[in-house]
């Protein structure tokens, strides 16, 4: 029992942190993009311009990942027997939708720039990036050590880490563009950052994909589940195994258990309950198992 109620305390402490840091990188960002509007209207910079659109959508994630974890704490109703936890899987995925739109609008931008290149003060570009470095660099540390635990933090944590790498990106060609009126090299390098975004995107667009289409969580092998099973005295096999997240942090499972029909009933609840807890192990929360025997009729397509 306590082990319990240190996980459900170890993740109130993780929501408090997380909300914490989602409302932080929103109102930091939030300022740095005024600041790039401000700078970019001042000196005609076009990147600049185009990276506080890329800013702003960010920001807009970051509030839309921030309401996915308000959510997950609606109590469930009749109609939403879940509550409304599946919203933050709905919004992994759209963040991974608009990096990937953002990731083209970048593209494009650059090599429409490539043949028509501006000259533009890298002195000002260098700066304002460098401040940018700083507020991502900052705000992404915010998810660091919880980045794993779910796809949302996840994809906030990729989200201000390639904006990091855009800025990054920025104040070299900035620094570079000062000495030498290298003016094409600002959309060469926005390609470069680019393709970085498309690689680590690709992954978050992916497991978000594979979970709002109700697909086994990639951490959760079915495999193991049947070795695990087979590994409960008492039980003589298990199919019909369906394996689901019903949020970025919590899974599902529902599965047909074979029990030795000698078994009292007293003993199936005992076999039961220790089938659940190995499965707890694997990171599956909500446990629904029906038992039968073997020599019951299965009607199921995957019967062993």
């Amino acid at each position: 029992m306590s082990h319990n109620h240190d996980h459900h305390h170890h993740h109130n402490v993780v929501t408090s942190a997380v909300n914490k840091a989602f409302i932080v990188g929103i109102a930091l960002n939030f300022l740095f993009v005024i600041i790039e509007v401000v700078a970019g209207l001042y000196v005609h910079s076009l990147s600049l311009l185009s990276d506080a659109g890329h800013n702003l959508a960010d920001v807009g994630s970051l509030a839309l990942s921030l309401l996915a974890f308000r959510l997950l704490k609606v109590k469930p109703t009749e109609r939403y027997t879940y509550g409304f936890r599946k919203t933050s899987i709905l919004t992994a995925l759209f963040n991974a939708v608009i990096l990937l739109v953002s990731i083209g609008a970048i593209a494009y931008e650059a090599i429409h720039r490539f043949f028509n290149p501006e000259p533009v003060p890298g002195t000002t570009i260098a700066i304002v990036a460098a401040a940018g470095i700083f507020v991502n660099g900052l705000t992404a540390t915010l998810f660091l050590r919880e980045k794993d635990k779910d796809l949302n933090i996840k994809s906030a944590y990729l989200h201000l880490l390639s904006d990091a790498l855009v800025s990054l990106g920025l104040v070299v060609a900035g620094i570079v563009i000062y000495y030498t009126h290298w003016y094409w090299l600002d959309p060469v390098l926005s390609v470069v950052i680019a393709a970085v975004i498309l690689i680590s995107t690709w992954g978050l667009l992916r497991d978000s994909l594979r979970l709002s289409l109700d697909g086994v969580p990639s951490e959760i092998d079915i495999r193991k589940i049947k070795e695990l099973a087979l590994g409960v005295n008492g039980v003589l096999g298990i199919h019909h195994i369906h394996v689901w997240a019903i949020s970025t942090t919590q899974n599902a499972l529902t599965a047909h258990v074979i029990i030795d029909e000698q078994k009292s009933m007293q003993e199936v609840d005992e076999i039961k309950h220790r089938l659940k807890h190995k499965l707890e192990h694997e990171h599956i929360q909500h446990i629904t198992l029906e038992t039968e025997t073997q020599d019951a009729d299965c009607l199921e397509p995957d019967c062993d």
